[in-house]
Order: structure tokens, then sequence, then C-alpha cells
């Protein structure tokens, strides 16, 4: 095997593809090359919690993408950052750790007809590397709580014991895993607004919930973060550096791949052969003996398709790519989590806004996170979450809060000069669908992203009720000594249509875009990929990231990312 050989590359160096990487070097004899087009996660932004704030926008760690003009957010076009480096997005991404609600992935396993997919099998490889603080004390070398199935040991357990742990931690061991990479802890500061809003949900009727990550993630509570003693834990320090020195491993950062080389057999059938890639000027012809695997995300791995010759025919042909294979979903079905900023001003409270106004507060936030890992520096974007019912009437919860104490203009722009705080509610389950669409046969040249934000009735309906399920909140008991007074989007607005409107000019993405190379079933013309993720009709190739996604999961999706490619990997390595 050449130097330009590998059994296996993986394009993108992201969430899903370090896991890849890690899993599939495993076996010795296999040759693994991992493809980064960005450099390597050594910016120190990257790893300061608080840092995500520098790191978006910026081209050392962010593609900088920007999407076009959208008529449901009165024809703005918004900033749409994706990971360009070592750890891709989970190096700059908000550190929630979130699986969604069960149903989503049963969701998935009816649409593609593979039960592997359900939540109940897909628990296990949420678990299978995860490192949750609260299976710290039995996770090296204990046993398993009384209860406890056998079959899941990524618990951190060895079979056999008859139940000396508290009940608590059995039913912790239920659901979370101690002896993996991802490491999940529980945030280090409180602010008193926040324990507030948390209150006052529970007055308007949303229950108390200490961990939103059993299935059913109903409640309000602190979100968990992936961060180990206040610092960022991205994809590339959990899943990389410990195997790096792998003699069969590869990393190659500052290699961003043109095209893949689809080839067609001697029999008609497609074949992937490799990629052409561009590293540090020179361009290098590389072939995949087993699988190429796209990793690039629900933007790059969408886009690399169609520039090569996989994707809507029409738009191939229009920029001169001869249509390999017409494939009109790829690129298709785009979802995201479009949050809606609701600004309250309020007295008597220390919030962001103000802690951060002086020099001497700034000075105070910075000793308290060099001395103990705490304090605003250490933050994730949100601390505080609620799921809940934008209307009684639904039977699960559809919405999520994302609660902070601290407000903005916009986002990159700095903190208002008042005291507030934001309630950005998302509707977890849009009807609303977008596209990525290339602008050209040229890699370098950025795709049309086009998200589609509230073009359907019920989205629309969905952001006027959960505005109206914001203010029940902030209007509850707990919230009155803080004098509470909407800014955005203002008490005039009333309708369902003003409403509406109003969410157009204040909301944003909450990053979260997936699905548009959509699993599926055999004969499904929309499906990308088939249920175990070879895209279909050519083989040597498939795909594994946020993009496999046939419906997008009610809540943050780099966690499912990780399951995905958890369960690609024992796919891949079994020989599916």
């Amino acid at each position: 095997m050449s130097e330009l050989e590998f059994d296996y590359v993986v394009v993108g160096a992201g969430t899903a593809g370090s896991l890849l990487a890690n899993r599939l070097s495993a076996d010795p004899d296999k040759r693994v090359l991992l493809l980064e087009a960005g450099g390597r996660d050594n910016y120190h932004w990257i790893h300061i919690p608080v840092g995500y704030l520098y790191c978006i926008d910026n081209p050392r760690t962010d593609w900088r993408y920007r999407t076009e003009p959208c008529e449901g957010l009165n024809g703005r076009s918004l900033l749409y950052p994706r990971g360009r480096t070592l750890g891709g997005c989970s190096s700059i991404n908000g550190m929630i750790y979130m699986r969604g609600q069960a149903r989503d992935y049963d969701a998935w396993a009816s649409l593609t007809g593979e039960d592997a997919w359900n939540w109940e099998s897909s628990l296990p490889d949420f678990m299978a590397h995860e490192s949750h603080y609260s299976q710290d004390a039995r996770a090296a070398g204990a046993t398993l709580p009384a209860g406890v199935p056998a079959a899941v040991p990524a618990a951190g357990f060895v079979a056999g014991d008859t139940g000396a742990a508290t009940p608590a931690l059995r039913e912790s061991a239920r659901w979370h895993g101690g002896g993996g990479e991802w490491r999940v802890e529980r945030q280090r500061l409180r602010w008193d607004i926040l324990e507030a809003f948390a209150q006052a949900a529970r007055e308007a009727g949303v229950p108390a919930s200490e961990d939103f990550n059993r299935g059913d993630n109903e409640g309000v509570g602190y979100f968990e973060v992936n961060q180990r003693r206040g610092w960022r834990w991205n994809a590339s320090k959990a899943f990389l550096r410990p195997v790096r020195q792998r003699p069969n491993l590869s990393i190659w950062t500052h290699a961003q791949v043109e095209r893949l080389r689809i080839v067609r057999e001697d029999s008609g059938a497609l074949r992937c052969e490799g990629c052409t890639v561009l590293r540090d000027g020179r361009r290098l012809e590389l072939r995949a003996m087993r699988e190429l695997i796209l990793s690039a995300g629900s933007i790059g791995s969408a886009q690399l398709l169609q520039l090569s010759g996989i994707g809507p025919g029409e738009l191939l042909r229009s920029h001169g790519i001869e249509a390999l294979r017409d494939a009109p979903g790829v690129g298709a079905n785009l979802q995201d989590h479009l949050q809606i900023r609701a600004v309250y001003g309020v007295e008597g409270a220390v919030t962001l806004n103000t802690l951060a106004s002086t020099l001497w507060g700034k000075a105070r936030i910075a000793l308290e996170y060099a001395i103990s890992r705490s304090g605003p520096m250490s933050m994730a974007p949100s601390q505080l979450g609620a799921f809940t019912r934008s209307d009684p009437l639904r039977p699960y919860p559809n919405i999520e809060y994302h609660v902070q104490p601290l407000s903005l203009p916009a986002f990159g722009q700095p903190l208002d000069a008042f005291p507030a705080f934001t309630a950005s509610v998302c509707n977890l389950n849009p009807t609303s669908r977008g596209s990525v669409r290339i602008r050209s046969a040229d890699f370098r040249d950025a795709p049309a992203i086009d998200p589609n934000y509230l073009s359907t009735e019920e989205d629309r309906k969905v952001a006027a009720d959960s505005l109206r399920v914001t203010r029940r909140i902030v209007q509850q008991p707990a919230l009155a000594r803080y004098r509470p007074q909407e800014l955005k989007p203002g008490p005039q607005c009333a309708s369902d249509e003003q409403l509406a409107l109003a969410a157009g000019d204040i909301a944003s993405t909450i990053f979260h875009p997936v699905g548009t190379a959509r699993m599926g079933r055999e004969g499904d013309p929309q499906a990308v990929v088939d249920p175990h993720l070879r895209v279909q009709g050519v083989r040597g190739l498939r795909v594994v990231d946020a993009s496999v996604m046939p419906l997008i999961t009610s809540g943050n999706t780099n966690s499912p990312t990780l399951m995905i490619a958890e369960k690609a990997a024992r796919w891949i390595r079994a020989g599916h």
C-alpha cells in the first residue's frame, strides 16, 4: 500500500470524524487517514468556554458561512457558523450535552425500517463513549448496581454487584456511562436571575428536571455541559489526543477535499475510489481501499457530494458537472432550530451585562476563572434550559428554552449596558425545510444555504405560541421582584401575525443544521444514504454526520451526532 493509499479515508475531523478515526484505527491492521480543512485546535479561545465568542466568525476556527436572505426572517441573512478546526463544531459550540427525546429515534427507525436506530438500541451507543460525572465514583473497576443491565458495559461497572450503590446512582447508571471519552459535567456557576426564572417556570406548570437525557426531556433545569474542570471538552481532546501516536492513524490538517473520485465500473455500478485533496498548496490523489467516509457536516458533506456528481441533476449540469447519479435529496431536507430571542430588562439583579460593564468587573471575572476555573468565563452560552409545550394540546414537549443572564443587540455584538436576561425559545420540530446548493464547480466557493425558516403556517403558529409561553412564565410571582420589562419583541405584539412577524426580526439560528443527506429505505427517491449510512448507488462511500438525520432531534444536535458515529463505526468494523 503506497503512502497515498489507506483502508479508510475520513473527510472532516469534527465531532463525527474524530470518533470514527479513533474507533477505526483501533484495528492495527487498518490504515486510517483523517482529513481536516482547518488547522489544529491549539487556539486558546477554543478551550476557555466563553471563548466561543471569539471563535465564531473567526477564519481560524469557522467556515464563516452566511445564509441566503430569508423571507421568514423578513429578508435578513444570518451568520451560519460551522467549525473549521480539529474537533469541528465541538470546538466552537455551546457545549450542551443533549440527546433529544426517545420518540426522535423511534421515528428514525420507523422511517428507515432499521430498528437499530430506535431509542432502546441507540442508548448504548450514547453511553459507549460517555464519561458522566454521576458515574465517577464507580467508573474504574467497580461493580454494577442491582437492576442495571449488564448489556450496557459503557456504564463503567462490572456485572455482579447486588446493590451497594444508592438508588440515585442506580437510576443514573441506567442512562449514563462512566468509562468513555466524552466528558459530561455540571456547570460551575449559578445566577439568582436564572434561579428565579426556573422557579417562575415551575409556577407556570413546567416540572423541575434533574436530567434532560432519559428520553423525555420535559422540565426546567440546568444544562449539563461537555467540559472538564472548567475547560471545554471537544471531540479532538476526547477522541484524537489519546490515539495520535497510533502508527496506523494519520491526521492531516489544512487539507481541503476538492472532490471525491467516483468511477463507473465495467458493470455500470459507481464506486468511490478516493478523493482529490489540496494540502499546503499541493494537489494529491488519495485512494480509499475499503471506504471513504464523509463527515464534513450538513453543509460540507452535501457540497462535496454535489461537486462530485452526486446530487440534483439539473443543478449539477448547470455548473458543468456530470451528473453521475441524479440524487435530488442531496442538499435538500435542511432542518435547523430557530431560536426566538425574547429580551427582558430587569431591576435589582446581577447579570453579565452589568458584571462585565467595568474594568474592575472584567478583572474579577478573569481572576475567578484563573483561580477556580469557575464564574462567567467557564459558562456555556446558555446555562438554564426548559422543555415544554407551545400549546397544552401538544402530545409532547415541542419547544426548548435557552435562558441567559445577559442580552445583546445581535449575536456577535457587545452586551447591552443595562441589566437584562434573554429567554431564547426554539421550535424543536420545525416543518420548514431548506436547502444547501453549490454556487459553482469550484470547491472554494461557499454553497448557497437557505434554511427557509418560518415558511410553514405551523412554524409561524408555534413561534407565536412560544412567545406567549415566555410571557406567561415571566409574569409569575418568582420574577416579580425584578420588575421584568419586555424589550423584545415588545408588548405591542399581540396577535399571531404580529408575533410571527416579530419573531422574524429577533430570531437567529441555534446552529443545528441537519438532514441534507438523509437516510431512508431502499427506493425512497429523497433518501441519500441507506439505513447503514452507505450512499445509495455508490459503492465504497458512506456519510456519517448530522446530515443523515431524517428528522432533527428534539434538542441540541452535537451528542446525537456522536451516537451516529459510534453506531456507524461498529457497522463499518463489522463489515456492513
